[in-house]
């Protein structure tokens, strides 16, 4: 029997660890199969606060999954191939477990695929374990709470579907914990960013999306203090300026989000920044903007994007 390498996308979210290490869990005890959960990047310390909460260890980071000796792999909460192990090409997409929009996906040959419009691809992985007759042990029932938490930011943000809210009572009941509690000391452990270097705040929770021919870089930070990270500005638009050019991405959309007030800034640099304001019906001054009432960029930032750029 082959192995699968299970994982979720670059630049790992508490979602991407959290559903790439259910899934491994129920391809080995639902379907007998040998599938590792393993990691496109190093956890960041809100994914690193519930691995050390639960006790669990990290998954691995790989770089390539033909190194690993694999040629079938599942993908966790992506599908987007620029967004993938850097040979996902040369590889077999046996399975895809996601709750994004389907963009740059092709295969050679059929395969399962569970796309849900819900607010995590824990989420899914819960309700795939349901349906499966498996009872989660408190680790894994645990992370996908921390991943359902972190992608909805407490069940506020408008990406939570109708069915979060019950799939995280009975997560947290099997993991022991208070939804509340667990969930506000979750995410301020991931809101430090005063010791992040600028490199490392704009890589933070980043993802390449291909729009209409441009490469448009679009990540997210969560702070409980907007004000603060902006007067790093000029630190940080150098830090965008360089990922711009040694990646050749056409724009930078940094959004930072504060999880408090449920209100993002928007700090944008590149070549289409007509197209950036057209998106938000917003201007641009020195760089940045206030979009009120945004804390999703999968519901409320890349879809305006795509619009705005024309696909």
């Amino acid at each position: 029997m082959s192995k699968f390498l299970v994982f979720g996308h670059q630049n790992p979210d508490t979602d991407a660890i959290a559903s790439s290490y259910g899934w491994a869990y129920l391809e080995r005890e639902a379907w007998g199969r040998d599938a590792e959960a393993v990691a496109l990047g190093t956890p960041n310390e809100e994914t690193a606060f519930a691995l050390d909460y639960f006790g669990v260890t990290a998954p691995r980071v790989v770089t390539s999954a033909k190194e690993e000796g694999v040629s079938q792999v599942i993908l966790t909460d992506h599908n987007e191939f620029q967004q993938s192990i850097s040979d996902i090409c040369d590889v077999e997409v046996a399975a895809v477990i996601d709750h994004h929009r389907v963009a740059n996906f092709e295969t050679a040959n059929p395969l399962y695929m569970r796309l849900e419009p819900v607010g995590s691809a824990s989420s899914i992985v819960y309700r795939a374990a349901k349906e499966a007759g498996i009872t989660l042990p408190k680790e894994v029932a645990g992370l996908l709470l921390s991943g359902l938490i972190s992608d909805t930011l407490l069940l506020k943000s408008p990406t939570t579907h109708a069915s979060d809210p019950q799939v995280a009572a009975e997560l947290a009941e099997i993991a022991g914990v208070n939804l509340e509690e667990y969930g506000l000391a979750l995410l301020k452990a991931g809101t430090n960013l005063s010791s992040k270097s600028a490199d490392e705040l704009i890589d933070i929770d980043a993802k390449t999306f291909g729009l209409n021919g441009n490469d448009v870089r679009v990540a997210q930070v969560n702070t409980v203090d907007i004000a603060e990270v902006l007067e790093r500005q000029d630190e940080i638009e150098a830090a965008m300026f360089a990922a711009i050019a040694a990646n050749g991405y056409s724009d930078f959309v940094l959004m930072v989000t504060d999880i408090v007030n449920s209100n993002s800034e928007i700090l944008a640099l590149g070549s289409n920044m007509d197209k950036v304001e057209a998106a938000f019906n917003f201007t641009l001054e020195n760089n940045h903007a206030f979009l009120a009432g945004a804390v999703s960029r999968k519901k409320q930032v890349v879809p305006q994007l795509t619009e705005s750029f024309g696909g």
